[in-house]
């Protein structure tokens, strides 16, 4: 590590509000047009369903379970309806052609930027090869920038810290003339990454203006390293520039399903953000500039106070961390034009699974921290969304259970019986008949389906857009295919979130593991013993149909639930190249790989011969 220059990091105080100054608005009434146009149409949408459903239900009287399925059926559409709002906002800010500013290169100051990128029982080849890739790719540019790399290890494995020695070595031998490469090892892993990172600024963080921080997976292009430390020096009040990192990298079929809707839909959602987010945005942790100074003295994060009088780690840090930023009075933007951001993305379904119940923990977090003093009302909404996004799968799955009770007719209703044999209750519910099951199933999956639909569509309206996935034919083909893997893994993610929820709330917490970057074939055994909750339920509902005790509307449902272990086998399945191109699901990055994911894969397979080589002492 280079000489010490340690930098004070301020433990945040969330009970008082901080003095700050008042970050510039850019166009303030534009700002203000852009997120009436993202709130006012989902909750008019919503108010008129909800509207329409108490209309129905309130026939004979309302009772305490119908109150409960309206609130559920208001708080589920309602986020649904946001989606959908957020792409007719992107499509707006499309149709009205704005631009970013243009900035002189004589604006921009020259700065000190540490790329840092933490890690933790990562598979040291991968790091380092992307490490390498990026050091390559900055090389080859004039940047008036200054770049340092940091790789800045929590790891525990004692095999895996030796390789990241080696490995260091090679990548300070390897590198580009005038880029400084440095390793640090802790001690003790203390606070995960978030005390990785306080470790490293309050250490060396004052010989730095900005920090790039990068996850063990990123990939960026040094164009867009240099992108991003540009609008930092030329934005004195920017605090913080997210990209938008597209997938790669992937070759099982649930890789390969995240990666085509990350990339043919995604980009249309991040549009709709930046636009009605302006400079009130959210950071996802990683491939993402930040002024060191301005995080030091305005994001330092507290503990909070757990069950039984324990301290807690704020886990999902990365979106307090920006409201903190913004309570301060910096600007929190996000740029989702920034080209050549990348990062990988789970091979498995179980894999994304144990990655998302690492997540949820923290997203559920959020919702004691709305109560923080200062913070902007769109950092607010940021924390609750985050949690939202966890929340709505047990709300769903109330749904479907109040749904399946409710039987095809008056004589398979389950709660209809249950009231008939109590005269203090009254009937409940009026009959639903099968329209109106179809009717507001076919406006949940169209509310549900409508960004992909929008996304597609600009898609295959143009030619020169089609031929980057393959021709229209082939990209029509991956879209169908994506539809229908999406609709059959939701049911099966919803049981997951639910169950990450419930353990959540009963404070079971999961180990801190490095995630599993690589696809890999689970045994039978395994999928079975994953999975055992979704397939049970699926049976249930299964023997209902049967019995006609179930509304056939929901077949879709039971066969996903029924069918969830071989569908997690599928998920793992490497896609054979012989496949068609729709079968594929090939996009832009498939079809023709950008040269730094290249360049990083070619690095990744030296280091990995050379750390499989045995480790022989010179004489």
């Amino acid at each position: 590590m280079p000489p010490r220059a340690p930098l004070r990091m301020r433990v945040q105080d969330l009970s008082a509000s901080p003095e700050a100054p008042t970050a510039p608005t850019q166009g303030l009434a534009r700002t203000t047009a852009w997120r009436v146009a993202l709130f006012l149409p989902a909750l008019i949408g919503t108010g008129l369903l909800v509207s329409a459903m108490y209309g129905w239900l309130s026939e004979t009287g309302m009772t305490h379970l119908e109150w409960v399925l309206l609130a559920l059926i208001g708080m589920t559409f309602v986020w649904v309806s946001l989606s959908v709002s957020t792409v007719g906002v992107a499509v707006a800010g499309l149709l009205a052609r704005e631009t970013a500013d243009r900035r002189s290169p004589r604006d921009v100051t020259p700065m000190d930027v540490a790329l840092l990128v933490p890690i933790y029982n990562e598979v040291p080849s991968d790091v380092f090869g992307n490490a390498a890739a990026m050091l390559d790719d900055l090389a080859r540019r004039s940047s008036r920038h200054r770049y340092t790399l940091f790789i800045l290890s929590d790891t525990r494995d004692a095999q895996i810290a030796a390789d990241e020695l080696r490995a260091y070595e090679d990548l300070t031998a390897q590198a580009p003339e005038g880029f400084a490469v440095h390793y640090r090892r802790r001690a003790m892993n203390t606070d995960k990454k978030v005390g990785n990172l306080m470790d490293w600024i309050t250490g060396w963080g004052a010989a730095h203006e900005a920090m790039v921080v990068l996850d063990a997976d990123s990939l960026m292009t040094g164009r867009a390293i240099d992108r991003m430390a540009d609008e930092l020096s030329v934005n004195p009040n920017t605090g913080l520039i997210q990209t938008f990192p597209m997938l790669i990298g992937a070759r099982t079929v649930f890789a390969r399903l995240q990666q085509f809707s990350n990339i043919a839909y995604g980009w249309l959602l991040a549009e709709g953000l930046a636009k009605w987010a302006r400079t009130e945005a959210n950071y996802w942790g990683h491939n993402a500039i930040i002024r060191t100074r301005a995080f030091a003295e305005s994001a330092g994060l507290p503990y909070l106070q757990g069950r039984h009088g324990k301290t807690e780690l704020i886990l999902s840090h990365d979106f307090v961390e920006a409201g903190l930023l913004r309570r301060a009075g910096w600007q929190v933007r996000f740029l989702p034009r920034v080209a050549g951001s990348f990062e990988e993305t789970p091979g498995t379904l179980i894999d994304y699974v144990l990655r998302d119940q690492r997540w949820c923990r923290g997203n559920l977090q959020h919702l004691r921290l709305l109560r923080t003093k200062g913070l902007h009302p769109v950092s607010r909404y940021h924390l609750f969304h985050g949690a939202m996004a966890y929340l709505l799968s047990p709300a769903w799955f109330v749904l479907l259970v109040i749904w399946a009770l409710l039987g095809v007719d008056p004589e398979t209703n389950v709660v209809r019986y249950f009231n008939e044999a109590n005269p203090l209750f009254p009937d409940w519910p009026p009959e639903m008949s099968h329209i109106d099951s179809a009717v507001f199933l076919i406006i949940m999956y169209a509310m549900l389906l409508t960004p992909k639909l929008v996304g597609a569509g600009i898609i295959a309206l143009h030619p020169k857009a089609t031929r980057v996935y393959g021709g229209r034919a082939a990209f029509l083909t991956a879209f169908l295919v994506e539809i229908l893997l999406s609709i059959a893994y939701a049911p099966i993610l919803m049981i997951q979130q639910t169950r990450a929820v419930l353990r959540a709330l009963l404070g079971q917490s999961d180990a801190w593991a490095a995630q599993c970057r690589h696809a890999q074939s689970y045994p039978l055994s395994t999928l079975i013993r994953f999975h055992w909750a979704e397939t049970l339920l699926g049976l249930v509902l299964l023997t209902g149909l049967a019995t006609g005790m179930v509304s056939l509307w929901l077949i879709p449902i039971v066969a996903s639930l029924c069918l969830a272990v071989p569908l997690s086998a599928l998920s793992g399945w490497t896609l054979p190249q012989g496949l068609p191109r729709g079968l594929l699901m090939h996009c832009p990055q498939t079809i023709r790989e950008p040269a730094i994911v290249g360049r990083a894969r070619s690095e990744r397979r030296r280091l990995r011969n050379l750390l499989d080589a045995p480790n022989v002492p010179a004489e």
